[in-house]
């Protein structure tokens, strides 16, 4: 294949990973025809049909898929490299995509991010906030926050944050009305403010333990949310219970705002850590990034 037809492959994998051409066009900033037209033409010139289309989805054919796992890589690489080479002038460049909790994006990445950045103009941050642990290659952000024990093993992971404690916490009001829980198996009578995880298409179990005892609790109430500060602010309305970081609910316990229930049995889990691909070459954006993410006790 001629080399100035590199083009029709890049708007090929577009639009396979989007699984539409609005977005694909939207994304390489053609119209949607011209897009089509490009897509047409690569097909023709291979003479093998490389995504099938319907009036609603639009999906790579056997043909297709072969050729956006063998080619996407490639042009990823060849990026990577071109962003290395440009890594080479006086400052570091380039843009870092991390995916992040809005917890670890509030109590650490902003934090330290917002204390280097003006240092090292030429870098852009991109955050997005996510509890649906996201496959960071598959999805192409360079970094991914989590808890330790969430961290594949064939990642490069840095520990960015101390062991985090939870705690299932409630406004005096609300326990004024319902006895507070003396044990896991409690929380069924009790309004609980649900957590939404959308990988798994379900409720977040509170997650217990007591010594050696480990308990999953699926609670039921009359909200849910996808993120903390949200089920926070429902805790401190007296709308229920809520399962939520000790550190993010401990200035409210001190102010006598909320009440820790169940202390006892309040779980601490491994620290929040930054991970990242074992085969991505690290830039010095990255490692500007990284180093400022960095937990140091």
């Amino acid at each position: 294949m001629p080399r100035e037809n590199f083009n029709d492959l890049l708007a090929f994998i577009a639009v396979a990973r989007e699984r539409s051409f609005t977005r694909a066009a939207a994304q390489l900033g053609v119209s949607q025809s011209a897009l089509s037209h490009t897509i047409r033409a690569l097909e023709t010139r291979l003479g093998l049909r490389l995504l099938t289309r319907t009036t609603r989805s639009v999906a790579p054919t056997e043909a297709g898929e072969r050729l956006l796992e063998t080619v996407a890589p490639r042009f990823e690489e060849i990026e990577a490299e071109l962003a290395a080479v440009t890594e080479l002038r006086d400052m570091p460049a380039g843009t870092i995509r991390i995916t992040a909790t809005d917890y670890a994006t509030r109590t650490i990445l902003w934090p330290r991010l917002s204390k280097v950045l003006r240092r090292y103009p030429e870098i852009k941050v991109e955050i997005i906030t996510d509890y649906g642990l996201s496959d960071i290659v598959a999805d192409r952000y360079d970094i991914g926050v989590r808890n330790g024990d969430q961290v594949a093993k064939d990642m490069i992971a840095v520990r960015v944050g101390p062991d985090m404690r939870m705690a299932v916490v409630g406004t005096p009001a609300y326990l004024q009305k319902h006895a507070a829980p003396r044990k896991p198996q409690d929380l069924i009578a009790h309004n609980c403010i649900n957590l939404r995880l959308p990988t798994h298409g379900g409720f977040y179990a509170w997650e217990l333990r007591k010594g050696q005892r480990e308990v999953q609790v699926r609670v039921e109430g009359q909200l849910a949310f996808n993120g903390t500060y949200q089920m926070l602010d429902a805790a401190l309305s007296g709308y229920g219970l809520a399962y939520i970081p000790a550190d993010v609910a401990q200035p409210h316990i001190t102010a006598g705002r909320l009440v820790w229930v169940l202390e006892d049995w309040s779980p601490t889990f491994a620290g929040l850590h930054a991970y990242y691909a074992s085969r991505r070459q690290s830039s010095r954006a990255m490692n500007v990034v990284i180093d400022a993410l960095r937990y140091r006790p």
